[in-house]
């Protein structure tokens, strides 16, 4: 196993070197896996975020989202204390791209106060890397384990994230790191059912 470093150095430069034709394939092949989720149907407060760096794109999830009635809300840092607020968002919000940049790059809604993540059914996470027990490897921030670390109900915790992404060899999962629940990649759909609460 690569050192941590250059594991995640590696990765975002796979990311990176992405074409707009294979990201475009690789969201509907994951959507296409997730609508076919019993779990995802009957789930009705979903958290999503805006890609910003080259992760799975959640567009047309957005748009399926709507399209079903589903309550989506979008993360925001709270400057108080580094964790996400849930802030719920309209299509036509969406559409009208009502959102600012984040000073590490991400996009986040402009205005509202948010919910808090218990209250979410499902929740879906961006990610660097996924081993095969479901320990995920953030973007660098720690923003989603800080948001789950404290909460008294923790909703479904699903990662995207493109095939290679996926790795083999355990990572170290640290007393701090929230596991993922579930995975969907354009190929595959995994279940962690030793980190079912």
């Amino acid at each position: 196993m690569q050192p941590l470093s250059l594991l995640r150095k590696n990765l975002r430069k796979q990311r990176k070197n992405l074409n707009q034709f294979q990201q475009r394939q690789a969201e509907i092949a994951c959507l296409h896996q997730i609508i076919r989720t019993p779990l995802f149907h009957h789930a009705q407060h979903i958290g999503l975020y805006l890609d910003a760096f080259g992760e799975i794109q959640t567009h047309l999830l957005l748009l399926y989202c709507f399209k079903k009635r589903k309550i989506v809300y979008l993360p925001k840092v709270c400057a108080m204390n580094q964790c996400l607020n849930w802030v719920k968002v309209s299509k036509k919000q969406y559409l009208n791209n009502r959102f600012s940049k984040h000073q590490l790059g991400m996009y986040e809604p402009q205005n509202g106060i948010g919910i808090q993540v218990q209250y979410l059914d499902v929740i879906f996470m961006p990610l660097l890397a996924c081993d095969l027990l479901g320990t995920r490897l953030g973007m660098g921030g720690g923003f989603y384990d800080r948001t789950l670390a404290h909460t008294p109900k923790k909703p479904y915790r699903i990662g995207l994230a493109h095939d290679f992404q996926v790795i083999k060899t355990p990572l170290l999962r640290r007393a701090w790191d929230e596991p993922l629940d579930a995975l969907f990649t354009p190929s595959k759909y995994y279940q962690f059912t030793s980190n079912l609460r």
